[in-house]
């Protein structure tokens, strides 16, 4: 073998071959994407990529445990995988016991698929939607509209083998759409998000509408101080409120006593009513329009995440039952320390059991209070309550007697999404939403629109 090699199976089996460590776990994660950005109702860019990234975990057992060592590397070629390799053994050889060691996956079937050449996106992918959001630049500009924003579509098709024998395949499409229409004279912007898997379910005309009703809403402006309001969070707020409390629920950390879901005196949180609604949040992988990674794919270790359980499958878990929480995230290793089931992470997250009613049947439900559009700027203050801050964004409106009646400034928030989910009073209808904060990150997600009777607006914020 010399140069680049095509076929990522080769070369995760190539790696294997070269490795004298005790064992071993290669990952080969082929990256292509596909995009678009415009602006003032025109293309401006498009662009399409392809690369490749090779992760090698050496491990090697000695007489206090077991040490590993990870390097990861981009468009490795054949004459580089051997170096590869031995700089994960060295790694591993200078390195003390690792904590989380665990004896690697065994007994998982192989995917049929593996020997397969990965899966590839292209341009071609937005073959019905550039011609449906030139029809939408059409509207937008008889309307006294600019639209701008961005299409994104990306696959990663993710091979895993393991010196135990695993032989793991999984394609992972994921795309993105944000679309921002400003009035000519940018005093007025209101911002919309999709997510989707390609491109098919996505409609640039009806959220241009809905953006130029907003825009509408906002040629009233009304001037509100910080207090707390009755507010309903869309779903694409919920979505990143939810998601951050996801990524803090640790088992580990937990037990410690270090997290919000921690017990006064020991222990955790776990059997506890976080809201006396009927809402059950939950990940699955394979969720319809949510799908993921049905097994554990762990570039490094860290937190409740290990490289040790590469492969370990992944089944739906219920991380919160008709109000009462039941699991936190844990490894093998974790699992083991704190008594815990092992329930690793999972790369999507759902939020259902609210009722039958859309955002604008809860609107018109409203004597008085604030409609956002999203939150960003999201930052944790205090992990002990899980207490979060950030800003709103591109339009908070004013709800009076059922009906819209203007807009008003922004504010930055206080709050922490377990309190929230704690005083909540009405949870509207599951739809599938893109987390504008942690779009880069976190894209899978269906929530419902939330009603809360105080939501903390802590100051008045000058964005837009």
């Amino acid at each position: 073998m010399s140069g680049r090699v095509s076929k990522p199976h080769e070369v995760v089996e190539r790696a294997l071959e070269l490795s004298r460590a005790d064992g071993c776990v290669v990952i080969a994660d082929e990256h292509s994407s596909a995009n678009l950005r415009w602006a003032a109702n025109a293309l401006t860019t498009n662009g399409v990529t392809r690369g490749r990234t090779l992760t090698v975990v050496a491990t090697v057992d000695g007489k206090e445990g077991t040490a590993s060592g990870v390097v990861s590397r981009s468009a490795v070629t054949a004459d580089e995988l051997e170096p590869l390799v031995r700089a994960a053994e060295a790694a591993a050889h200078a390195a003390g016991p690792a904590e989380d060691a665990q004896p690697l996956v065994t007994g998982v079937a192989g995917s049929p698929e593996f020997t397969q050449a990965p899966a590839e996106t292209s341009s071609a992918v937005f073959a019905d939607f550039a011609p449906a959001l030139g029809e939408a630049f059409a509207r937008a500009r008889a309307g006294g509209r600019e639209l701008y924003g961005f299409a994104h579509h990306e696959l990663v098709s993710s091979y895993v083998a393991t010196s135990t024998g695993l032989r793991l395949r999984h394609d992972q499409p994921n795309g993105t759409l944000e679309l921002n229409a400003k009035s000519p004279d940018r005093t007025r912007s209101a911002w919309a998000g999709r997510s989707t898997r390609d491109f098919k379910d996505v409609d640039p005309a009806a959220m241009d509408a809905e953006l130029a009703v907003r825009l509408g809403w906002a040629e009233r402006r009304v001037e509100l101080p910080a207090g707390r309001y009755e507010t309903l969070l869309p779903p694409t707020a919920v979505a990143d409120l939810l998601i951050y409390q996801m990524w803090s629920a640790s088992g580990r950390d937990a037990v410690e006593g270090r997290t919000v879901f921690s017990k006064p005196g020991g222990g955790t949180r776990v059997g506890e009513k976080l809201t006396d609604l009927p809402l059950t949040l939950r990940s699955d992988p394979h969720a319809p329009g949510l799908q993921t990674a049905p097994f554990v794919i762990a570039h490094s270790s860290g937190g409740d995440q290990s490289v040790f359980d590469n492969g370990l499958p992944l089944t739906a878990t219920e991380w919160m039952r008709e109000g009462e929480l039941r699991h936190l995230t844990t490894s093998r290793h974790s699992a083991g320390l704190t008594g815990l089931p092992v329930a690793p992470g999972i790369d999507n997250l759902i939020l259902d059991g609210g009722e039958d009613r859309s955002l604008d049947e809860m609107v018109a439900a409203t004597e008085r209070g604030l409609l956002l559009t999203c939150l960003w700027y999201i930052r944790e203050v205090d992990p002990a309550t899980l207490l979060l801050t950030g800003l709103t964004r591109d339009g908070v409106y004013l709800v009076e007697n059922g009906e819209v009646t203007g807009e008003v400034n922004n504010f930055r928030f206080n709050e922490s999404p377990v309190g929230l989910l704690g005083r909540a009073t009405e949870a509207g209808r599951t739809e599938k939403t893109l987390p504008r904060e942690w779009s880069d990150w976190f894209t899978r997600a269906a929530m419902p629109a939330l009603r809360v009777p105080d939501f903390n607006m802590s100051s008045v914020s000058q964005g837009v």
